[in-house]
Parts: C-alpha cells; sequence; structure tokens
C-alpha cells in the first residue's frame, strides 16, 4: 500500500481514544492507566508549554501522535524542548509519519524561542539519528 504523507494538527478532546490506542502501545515501562491517561491527555492539551500532536493518514486513521514541551533553561540561555513521547502505528512506520510529527514540533519549538529539542530514546535512535539529532547525554531515572 503506497502512503501519502500524514496531516498534521493539535489534539483536541475528541481525539483521546485514539491516541490513548497508541500511548498504549508505547507504555513498556509502566503498567498502562486508563484513568491517569484521560486525566493528563485534558491537561496537556490545555497547556500553553505543551504540544500534543496527531497524524491523521488519508484514511482519517490517527496514526501517530507526539507529546513535546518547551520550557525554559539555564544551561542553553533561553528554552529548550524536549520531546517526551512519540510514536507512530506499526503499519504507518516508514511513511513519513514521524518526520512530518517531528518537522511539525521542531516549527513550533522554534517559534516559541527554543535553542534546541532534546530526547531520551531506548529503540528509536537510529531514526532521530537520520532526523539531524546527535548522542549526547545519559539518561537515568528514578521512579517515585
Amino acid at each position: 500500500m503506497v502512503q501519502r504523507r500524514a496531516s498534521i494538527r493539535r489534539a483536541t478532546a475528541d481525539d483521546v481514544d485514539d491516541v490513548r490506542a497508541l500511548a498504549r502501545s508505547l507504555a513498556s515501562s509502566f503498567e498502562f492507566d486508563d484513568e491517569a491517561f484521560g486525566t493528563a491527555f485534558d491537561r496537556l492539551c490545555g497547556r500553553p508549554d505543551a504540544r500534543v500532536l496527531i497524524a491523521v493518514g488519508d484514511d482519517g486513521a490517527v496514526t501517530g501522535y507526539l507529546l513535546g514541551f518547551v520550557h525554559d533553561t539555564f544551561f542553553a540561555n533561553g528554552p529548550v524542548a524536549w520531546i517526551e513521547e512519540m510514536y507512530v502505528a506499526d503499519d504507518r512506520r516508514r511513511g513519513g509519519t514521524g518526520r512530518a510529527l517531528e518537522a511539525d514540533f521542531a516549527r513550533w519549538a522554534a517559534d516559541e524561542g527554543a535553542t534546541m529539542i532534546a530526547l531520551a530514546t531506548r529503540r528509536a535512535a537510529p531514526f532521530y539519528v537520520a532526523l539531524g539529532y546527535e548522542d549526547s547525554a545519559r539518561y537515568l531515572r528514578r521512579t517515585l
């Protein structure tokens, strides 16, 4: 099947179930909690420092999403952007959806004055390197 580039837009309350299904597929470190997702989705869609973007295929299906933020820093002499989550449905990968999501986020981050975009990834490093990202730091976490 030939895929056209997905269209990218901000998520709305009507997208909650589609994004939930994709986020459930991404979750691997934590047990997915439907109630917590719904609460977070509502809050995040309304925050001016956050972007929840969705990719919509030419068939109208939501095929991917990106959750990212812009926040102030000291080290970068201004704001930086952080991609917290990005997921593209397995059957829609390698068709430009992830690239389109990242590009839309990058435009928004630049408009917000961000000097860089950073992220942590366990399995998708080659994808991000192909987009121009470079290995920069080590990711550590402490579960609370």
